[in-house]
């Protein structure tokens, strides 16, 4: 069997000392590790240092833009692209190093399954699996899509889709899942007004009630017992706040509350 090509990782950061060396030591098989931190307090630049990654200090602007600039400093062809709260099975390792030795030109990128995990277990329902992921790349044949939320690797050329999977500890409790909420609903609420969407005052209680019982019910997130409710309740809070945050924005938009925000 060929050789497989040398692989980087490309990492971002901020905050995550109490996750970041379980993540690193699942990717050891990797040539290389990049790090790119945004202003961490807690130590995780210094951790980084300590488990033999490069780092590299940045500004947070955006997902997209950050974990393009995490790319760009890739020394290889071929980039794994791993959040700080995900970990690679050592089978998922041994696969990425086998479709490597033996692929072709035309394969610019490969997905992977992702298996979200939370309080331990993982989510099988409330449409957490499968989470299809496009995550080993060639950094020459692609880039980041410029949206503030939801950010995706936009490939030029295909796209194989593997079987093998990487495990996700996103939340480490409800609490986290409310900040996150917090979090992306502003995000994703000053990006729908950057492309003045048009939306009415019952736009959050519709996309809200969707959201619900599309997660509860169609996806079967009564079947996740409790964590599947409040799974359901924080997805369709999240997209009510979106859509409510984009309202105030264009009906309640003062001089202060920009202030606020920059």
């Amino acid at each position: 069997m060929p050789e497989a090509p040398p692989v980087s990782v490309a990492i971002i950061t901020l905050n995550e000392a109490d996750r970041l060396a379980e993540c690193v030591e699942s990717v050891r098989f990797a040539d290389e590790i990049i790090v790119i931190d945004s202003g961490s307090r807690d130590g995780t630049v210094a951790i980084a240092r300590q488990l033999g990654c490069t780092v590299h200090e940045h500004p947070f602007e955006s997902f997209s833009r950050q974990k393009q600039y995490a790319v760009d400093r890739c020394s290889h062809e071929w980039v794994l692209l791993v959040d700080a709260d995900e970990r690679v099975p050592e089978s998922t390792a041994n696969g990425i190093k086998h479709h490597l030795s033996e692929t072709s030109d035309e394969i610019a990128a490969f997905g992977f399954l992702r298996r979200n995990h939370l309080h331990g277990r993982w989510i099988r329902h409330c449409g957490w699996w499968p989470d299809k992921v496009v995550r080993l790349v060639r950094r020459h044949r692609g880039a980041f899509s410029p949206n503030t939320v939801h950010e995706r690797w936009m490939a030029q050329g295909h796209v194989a889709q593997l079987s093998l999977h990487i495990d996700h500890y996103s939340f480490r409790d409800y609490a986290e899942m409310i900040e996150k909420l917090q979090h992306y609903s502003t995000l994703a609420a000053q990006e729908m007004a950057s492309r003045k969407k048009k939306v009415g005052c019952w736009s959050p209680l519709l996309h809200g009630g969707w959201m619900f019982f599309s997660i509860y019910i169609l996806k079967l997130g009564f079947l996740c017992g409790f964590d599947g409710l409040i799974i359901s309740l924080l997805n369709a809070g999240g997209s009510f706040m979106k859509y409510a945050k984009y309202w105030e924005l264009v009906h309640h938009r003062t001089p202060a509350s920009e202030e606020r925000r920059g």
